[in-house]
């Protein structure tokens, strides 16, 4: 069964989709479309400094989105900083490291062969102006990064530990817990791509201990064009913003020549220009419409679609190879697969002919698929809170009608 109805999501309605590419991004129900809409014909105007009704009810709902979202992932609101993706927040908090200091030429940073671009790429760009080394963790067969060799890869020099909380192209969650205590042992900064954990598990990050959590609001319900970047208040409050402008500043004057600045507060500080407004009161209203359901139901959801797809595959395995564990229990909510001799592009338009729609290709995980032995990509589906037994019952049986063809072919 789901967890919700689907009657909440306009386009399973409307288009009689069976949507199962929610690792790239979710639907959105009707109580998130409607806030916004009521917003924009009500409510709008810009956020702070206005004086009069529509700006300072504006900026009140707007704030209301920090606090929530704080609450979400156990934080206080002024360590949410509002971005315009995970990847914009993961580039926001490695760029202002660089900047004030915390990264310099000689230091390291660790990252693994089976992390997103969004995460490894920053870094590495980061690693090289700077001339800092960048060390990557290897991956085992199933994809898994080899976490028992942290300890001969960290050093007194590395400053920062890069994390993929969940990978988006098997399942796999890493022992986050484990790998920031281990880092802050040396004195490492660790920051954690949370875009497939946040909206899918518990993720509390007082009790992880995390220096910095990224995520996106359109993998959650919300709208695109906003993502978060949390940070610890001690940490922020240390930090002076690598992008200026707009918003960000109390006071600027000459002095002599010289242009001076006093930076707001945090985290007012890290938003530069006109924020995401109306996509932060949609993401308000996402994150109400999860914590209705519960974030530890959503994972036990996911859980058995999980272990329920793979066990369907398993009729299948002449034909078909999982990528990742192939213990259920060590993955959740994402299964990528290859079907043998055809590429992924194929499968994935058959597929759409039963109105099936799933992610092909190498989901920005190129060194993973390639060391797996997978490098022309694989064909992933990923599941949420209106997924249920039905839809992969329907994933399967087109999959084996596929298979049929191309054994027709054959012929």
């Amino acid at each position: 069964m789901c967890l919700v109805p689907k009657e909440d999501f306009p386009e399973i309605v409307n288009r009689s989709v069976i949507y199962l590419d929610n690792a790239a991004s979710t639907l959105k129900p009707r109580q998130v479309i409607e806030a916004m809409a009521s917003f924009m014909m009500n409510s709008y105007a810009n956020i702070h400094r206005g004086v009069y009704g529509l700006s300072i009810e504006a900026s009140r709902a707007y704030e209301d989105a920090h606090e929530e979202v704080a609450k979400f992932i156990g934080g206080l609101w002024d360590e949410v900083i509002f971005v315009k993706n995970a990847t914009e927040a993961i580039q926001l908090a490695i760029l202002a490291l660089a900047y004030n200091g915390f990264l310099s030429e000689g230091d390291e940073i660790i990252a693994t062969e089976a992390d997103h671009h969004s995460l490894l790429l920053p870094l590495a760009r980061v690693s090289k102006a700077i001339g800092a080394r960048l060390k990557l963790i290897p991956v085992d067969s199933e994809g898994k990064p080899r976490w028992d060799l942290l300890l001969s890869t960290i050093s007194s020099r590395t400053k920062v530990v890069g994390l993929s909380h969940k990978s988006n192209v098997t399942g796999y969650t890493n022992d986050a817990k484990k790998i920031v205590r281990i880092a802050h042992e040396y004195g490492a900064l660790v920051i954690v791509d949370g875009a497939q954990s946040v909206p899918h598990m518990p993720v509390n990050v007082r009790e992880i201990e995390i220096d910095f959590l990224a995520f996106s609001g359109h993998k959650m319900l919300g709208p695109s064009g906003i993502g978060v970047l949390w940070g610890k208040r001690e940490l922020l409050e240390k930090l002076e913003p690598p992008l200026g402008g707009g918003g960000t500043v109390r006071r600027v004057w000459l002095e002599g020549e010289e242009i001076r600045v006093e930076w707001e507060e945090i985290p007012w500080r890290f938003e530069a220009g006109t924020p995401p407004i109306v996509e932060a009161v949609g993401l308000l209203e996402a994150v109400r419409y999860l914590k209705r359901i519960g974030i530890e139901k959503i994972y036990r959801h996911e859980e058995r679609l999980t272990r329920y797809t793979m066990k369907m595959l398993e009729e299948l395995d002449e034909y078909i190879e999982v990528l990742g564990p192939s213990d259920p229990s060590e993955r959740s909510g994402i299964v990528s697969f290859v079907v043998k001799g055809a590429s992924p592009n194929s499968v994935g338009m058959w597929l759409d002919r039963y109105n099936i729609a799933v992610r092909t290709g190498l989901h920005c995980a190129h060194i993973l698929h390639k060391r797996i032995g997978y490098p022309e990509g694989s064909v992933r589906a990923s599941f949420y809170i209106y997924n249920c037994e039905d839809d992969i019952t329907a994933l399967v049986t087109a999959l084996r009608e596929y298979i049929g063809s191309l054994k027709q072919k054959e012929r």
